[in-house]
């Protein structure tokens, strides 16, 4: 299939939409996007796997990373694809998968692509393969791998949905197992045994009691959240179960690092181990830089803290503020009825016409 770039915000997000491109399918929809960016001629395109990076090279004092992923979760039963263009109380919205998680950013970086031509810093795009699965197959991660001076950049703003306004960072995420022992024995007998789950009681009771924390970080307040997600224990129905395992997940400001998260799961649970089964450090939003002071002024919208994990964590790593901004309500991706009103598209669209045109 072909993509025409020049056609309106609306139109683009909708043909986006209708290439399938659930995680580790991604190859048709990167091919029309690498298709589509070789005509561009005042772009360098390259491709990484499934990966599509382009970059303009004018020389500007400041280069930005404007980045999002072409992959979604799976289709729903039925489908919910194609897109479909209805009217609700009065407001336009485009129905389908991917019209917020997110092939409403993607387009607007096409189409940032395509109508600035001589932008006022110079530009990396990438759209990125399989972000909504395991780590290991992530697209932004491989370049980070093997191609990190492709990410290097004075400010990143990745197009996630945002309801068009500016958040800042991303909180970390820690998620820990914590596992009690009895001794196993016959229901009917349980003197002869110690239940481990009855023992889970303690853990559950300290998180139950546990103050959520609210902090500040660059002048944006995020609110931390400890939480048991998960237990299990027990093999039978009349046996005493000798073993539980609770989970814990940690949602982290990010003036925290991952051994500071631990440490301070381990105050709240004194005298337990725990084993980190997954970890993803928060990003800073660094609002105090020049880079994302100039964004922020430019788009004149809401500015707030991301009280989830992006994959902008991946570029403060490397020592790059970046933001989310982008079209679409958070809370309705992945959703069954996942939709996007279309002012949303041109309002994003908008806004970041005004920063780089």
């Amino acid at each position: 299939m072909g993509l025409d770039l020049s056609t309106d915000i609306v139109t683009l997000t909708a043909a986006l939409c209708d290439v399938e491109s659930v995680s580790l399918g991604e190859e048709a929809i990167a091919d029309a996007i690498e298709e589509a960016l070789r005509a561009l001629p005042h772009l360098t395109t390259t491709r990484h796997g499934h990966t599509v990076v382009a970059r303009t090279d004018l020389g500007r004092a400041e280069r930005v990373v404007l980045a999002g992923h072409i992959d979604t979760v799976p289709l729903t039963d039925p489908p919910n694809l194609p897109v479909r263009r209805e009217v609700v109380d009065g407001e336009e919205v485009l129905y389908g998968r991917g019209t917020v998680d997110m092939k409403g950013g993607v387009a607007v970086q096409l189409r940032l692509a395509h109508e600035v031509r001589e932008p006022s810093r110079d530009i990396t795009f990438i759209f990125y393969e399989a972000e909504e699965i395991e780590e290991s197959h992530n697209g932004l991660k491989a370049l980070g791998d093997t191609r990190p001076d492709l990410l290097a950049a004075d400010l990143a703003v990745l197009l996630e949905p945002t309801a068009a306004a500016v958040e800042g960072g991303c909180k970390g995420t820690m998620r820990v197992e914590i596992r009690t022992k009895g001794i196993a024995a016959h229901s009917a007998r349980p003197w002869k045994g110690h239940n481990a789950i009855h023992d889970a009681a303690d853990v559950l009771r300290r998180l139950g009691e546990h103050e959520e924390r609210s902090v500040e970080v660059d002048g944006l307040t995020y609110h931390e959240a400890l939480q048991a997600v998960a237990i299990t224990g027990g093999i039978a129905g009349n046996v005493i179960p000798d073993a539980c395992t609770i989970t814990v997940n940690y949602r982290f400001a990010p003036d925290k690092s991952a051994d500071d998260a631990l440490a301070y799961v381990q105050t709240v649970l004194p005298g337990y181990e725990l084993t980190v089964t997954d970890l993803a450090e928060g990003a800073r939003p660094g609002l105090d830089r020049p880079a994302a002071q100039s964004f922020v002024a430019a788009l004149d919208v809401p500015v707030g803290p991301k009280e989830g994990w992006t994959d902008v964590a991946r570029f403060s790593a490397l020592g790059v503020p970046a933001v989310n901004f982008g079209p679409g309500d958070p809370n309705l991706a992945h959703h069954d009825e996942e939709r996007c009103p279309t002012a949303q598209l041109r309002e994003a669209e908008a806004a970041m016409m005004r920063w780089l045109a």
